[in-house]
């Protein structure tokens, strides 16, 4: 099993997911091979399940919605996500009580 790997850089966390939209309940995690699996209601249409995406991570993280942004992937499933505020070491732990 592969392992989640968040890296820093200028005072923020990035990392990889995977998101399963229409999902009936909204969530973070497990962690899917190298990813991590975000849950969220919204389908996949005209940027809903990204909103979604923002909003979900944001409240496991304990960080405001405008600090979660999607560098890559705005068009699938897999995404690259940095989280301002916050170092790779405090994500992995936040990660790890979700």
């Amino acid at each position: 099993m592969a392992e989640l790997k968040v890296s820093e850089k200028d005072g923020a966390a990035t990392l990889d997911i995977v998101v399963q939209p229409r999902c009936p309940r909204e969530g973070v995690g497990p962690v899917v091979g190298d990813r991590l699996k975000v849950s969220v209601n919204a389908p996949p249409v005209e940027g809903k399940a990204n909103q979604a995406v923002q909003r979900v991570l944001a409240e496991a993280l304990g960080v405001p919605r405008s600090a979660v942004t999607i560098l890559r992937g705005e068009a699938g499933k897999r995404k690259t996500v940095r989280i301002a505020g916050i170092t790779a070491a405090v994500a992995m732990q936040l990660i790890a009580k979700v």
